[in-house]
């Protein structure tokens, strides 16, 4: 296995240009997994880290662009107000280590339906900004990102630069089911975002398909639901047919972590309560307006 250690990043686009079958590592606390159980052997591996400029972060035009190598430490510390979902869903990875050197790219890199940050970039409305030597900057929806298991929509000479995504204009909540209450990968896991200016709501759905997911059907239902303009709290039968419809869009498998039945009913919970914990607070702002 060869080691590549990029100059700068263009020096890193010029080398997946000619090793497309590299694989890009930044923070690696999913690739060292796969290497130490040798689950995993990529023909070479792409080190990042050299590459400064992924570290940065800042706001552009009205959208904060996270470079792919910003560590969910610094997301938690410095865009919890701005990001919310996002902060909640990092603040979930791993361990204190792990979230020092993991990042939202490497997620995005791994495309694995139970990364944490996937729901929350789902619900969040994230572009996703790759690069390649040959042709330049291309900006990717969220939604057009996710392909298969563990697959995305990066060409082969392409690597993530980083991912933008809109400033909370309204509450944002991310939660999970896990074996144990930290330190574990989701056995399934649900992020809402509530748009108030345009009376949209977006979802994300994780570890309960081939791919992280949105529920299309639930977004639809609660925005014509929600009573944007004269808050008032939901009602019991809301809530459970959000949560019902949120179940329905799920694809989930029995595998080690739990069953597709278990996942349903769990998302149906976290569904109901997240929505809960986000229109308390849309309530609670518009009285103190």
């Amino acid at each position: 296995m060869d080691f590549l250690r990029p100059t700068s990043w263009a020096d890193a686009l010029d080398i997946k240009s000619g090793r497309p079958d590299a694989t890009p590592i930044q923070g690696g606390t999913d690739m060292m997994v796969e290497l130490n159980f040798d689950k995993g052997r990529p023909s070479a591996l792409l080190d990042l880290n050299p590459c400064r400029e992924l570290f940065e972060y800042k706001e552009i035009d009205g959208k904060i662009r996270i470079g792919s190598g910003v560590p969910y430490v610094r997301i938690i510390n410095r865009l919890g107000n701005q990001l919310p979902g996002l902060a909640q869903a990092s603040r979930t990875v791993g361990s204190p280590q792990i979230r020092n050197r993991g990042t939202v790219g490497g997620n995005l890199g791994g495309a694995s339906p139970a990364g944490d940050a996937h729901p929350a970039l789902l619900a969040g409305n994230a572009v996703v900004e790759v690069e390649s030597a040959a042709r330049g900057t291309r900006m990717i929806p969220i939604d057009d990102f996710y392909i298969w298991v563990r697959k995305n929509a990066l060409e082969a000479d392409e690597l993530i630069r980083a991912v933008w995504l809109p400033p909370a204009e309204g509450p944002q909540y991310f939660s999970k089911v896990g074996t144990r209450n930290a330190m574990v990968i989701a056995v399934c896991s649900f992020a809402i975002a509530l748009y108030p200016s345009n009376g949209t709501v977006r979802t994300g759905i994780g570890s309960s398909g081939p791919t992280p997911l949105r529920a299309g059907p639930a977004e639809e239902f609660l925005a014509a639901q929600l009573p944007w303009h004269d808050p008032a709290p939901l009602t019991d039968r809301v809530l459970r047919e959000f949560g019902t419809l949120v179940a329905a869009a799920a694809k989930p498998i029995d595998d080690v972590r739990g069953t597709a039945d278990y996942r349903k009913h769990a998302l149906a919970v976290l569904a109901r309560r997240t929505l809960g914990w986000a229109w308390t607070d849309y309530l609670t702002e518009r009285k103190a307006a």
